[in-house]
């Protein structure tokens, strides 16, 4: 049994996010008690959106605001803030994370156009600049680099394009890419990129992330107040002049966060990016062999995820209690996937030797499925 430097159970976490972290990012949790509202904590708070900034490829026209909340919080607080009044969003749904951009545009009463593509579906570049160009209404276009109920990457670099091309923005949810996937700002043409501490860039959960344009923060004073402690017009005030937040942060998360931002910068976007795709192909490898029929065409996948379908007989609960006494973590589809599907990440601090644990045991699982019915059939 592998245990970790305290000695516990060690569990290999293959649900995309949270992760397993560096040792010295758990440590950094015990940092010591401060006011959030002293220095001590604004020379953190300064040290971490500056490291946002860079790990997006942000310069120094770029700025950061950090937020105690899941990735989702940043992708509200975007999306209720920096659309005007009389604005819309075209909200590109291929997954259910792009069904949740359009959800939360529409919870707030904002002008949104649909574009429901299904599942696994790549984005017709030319369909987007079509509905851009036909209503005037439409401010921003809303898309998710990884979606991840599915491990698809999206083009987001077109989308920005298409969206400049009309005159508009565009808002991405990143929080699932950012720090593995390519994504430079300056590069991309990505107006605003919302994120989360907690997967590729192998933080701790309870921070969420908005990296934009200082130019476009500027302008948030003249946007609707549609919410109160979301409201990014507020944050961005709070962090950048008083340098201080608008509320009571999370503070551990904040120390860990900044020791997670070192190890990405050391590594870079690229290696990781490297690091994770290098096990997603030994996994991928090894569930193909195992009978496992992979979602996504091969220049479709993210290098974070995989999505397959169960061999024939094989159930996932029973999996998912096998494989977890075996001390790893699997997730279940979700949606239109659910029941057929499984989504296994190689986020982390997983190793090689993780991976080829992981197949040898999901090997022993199938094998029983297939020779029995103890517990494994439908």
């Amino acid at each position: 049994m592998k245990t970790d430097s305290a000695g516990r159970r060690r569990q290999i976490l293959m649900n995309p996010g949270p992760v397993n972290a560096d040792e010295r990012v758990r440590a950094a949790l015990a940092g010591p008690d401060i006011c959030h509202r002293e220095v001590e904590f604004t020379d953190l708070l300064r040290r971490v959106r500056d490291k946002v900034v860079r790990i997006c490829g942000g310069g120094n026209d770029h700025a950061g605001v950090v937020l105690t909340g899941s990735g989702t919080s940043a992708v509200e607080a975007l999306i209720s803030s920096v659309v005007p009044q009389g604005g819309g969003v075209l909200a590109i749904d291929n997954g259910h994370y792009g069904r949740r951009m359009h959800d939360i545009a529409a919870a707030y009463g904002l002008y949104t156009r649909h574009l429901d593509l299904g599942w696994g579906t790549r984005i017709p570049q030319a369909k987007v600049g079509r509905l851009l160009a036909v209503d005037e209404r439409l401010t921003h276009v809303l898309v998710v680099h990884h979606e991840t109920s599915t491990g698809m990457r999206n083009d987001v670099a077109a989308m920005a394009t298409e969206a400049h091309r009309y005159g508009r923005e565009v808002i991405v949810d990143a929080v699932s890419s950012i720090g593995a996937e390519y994504l430079d700002m300056r590069t991309t043409g990505v107006d605003w990129l919302a994120g989360s501490a907690n997967k590729c860039l192998e933080g701790m959960p309870g921070l969420g992330f908005v990296c934009g344009p200082r130019s476009g923060f500027a302008t948030l004073d003249a946007m609707p107040r549609r919410t109160f402690s979301l409201d990014l017009h507020r944050h961005y005030l709070a962090q950048e002049v008083t340098g201080a937040p608008a509320f009571t942060p999370g503070v551990p998360a904040f120390y860990a966060f900044d020791v997670a931002l070192d190890l990405a910068l050391r590594e870079g976007v690229a290696a990781r990016g490297a690091r994770y795709a290098r096990l997603a192909e030994r996994l991928r490898d090894g569930l193909e062999r195992l009978g496992f029929r992979l979602l996504l065409a091969p220049e479709d996948r993210a290098v974070s995820l995989t999505a397959a379908a169960l061999p024939p007989g094989v159930d996932f609960a029973a999996v998912h209690a096998g494989m977890r006494d075996a001390g790893f973590v699997i997730y279940p589809a979700q949606e239109v996937l659910s029941g057929e599907y499984i989504r296994l990440s190689t986020m982390g601090t997983m190793s090689d030797g993780d991976v080829e644990a992981f197949l040898e045991k999901l090997g022993g699982l199938v094998s029983a499925a297939v020779a029995t019915d103890a517990g494994f059939t439908r």
